[in-house]
């Protein structure tokens, strides 16, 4: 994924972490000669060990502070295989987009199949009418890095108001 970034000109904002799959991406981003901005809360600053070779790293004070600058300097949003902050943050940033509060694409880096389980759940989601079908369009997902930006680089946010057709029964 940091080659593929870099390859397109495109910057990486993340949450700052030298650790973990992020910390890999980073390093990938920067050894391509990638920038890199990192986001990070006071107090994770050493429990998530901050990289200390970032481009550009903010402390902030809180979650909060740190997901909305990350919405805000970001074109898009990428969950690689993760945990539960992983899918909290891309869960998130998928309901803004719903909401409308940004049009920005939201996809899943489907490694080796990490998130079928969880794909087949949305689909079981937007089945039992809990998801539009628009709605659920919104999330993009492909199992290579290029493939995935491929998709973004066409994205177009969905035009319905609407949560739910109530039309349907």
């Amino acid at each position: 994924m940091g080659h593929a970034l870099v390859s397109r000109g495109l910057e990486l904002v993340y949450g700052g972490a030298n650790v973990g799959l992020m910390g890999a991406l980073a390093d990938a981003v920067l050894e391509q000669g990638g920038r890199v901005t990192g986001i990070i809360p006071e107090a994770l600053v050493t429990k998530e060990v901050a990289h200390p070779g970032l481009t550009e790293l903010r402390i902030v004070q809180s979650m909060h502070q740190r997901k909305a600058q990350m919405e805000e300097l970001s074109a898009g949003f990428i969950a690689l295989p993760g945990g539960f902050g992983t899918l909290e943050e891309i869960f998130e940033v998928l309901t803004w987009a719903q909401l409308g509060i940004h049009p920005k694409p939201c996809g899943l880096l489907n490694i080796a199949g990490y998130y079928d389980h969880l794909l087949a759940f949305l689909a079981h989601s937007t089945s039992q009418r809990f998801v539009s079908q628009a709605h659920a369009g919104m999330l993009l997902v492909e199992g290579d890095p290029d493939a995935l930006l491929d998709v973004f680089e066409n994205y177009v946010p969905p035009t319905s108001d609407k949560l739910l057709d109530r039309s349907q029964n």
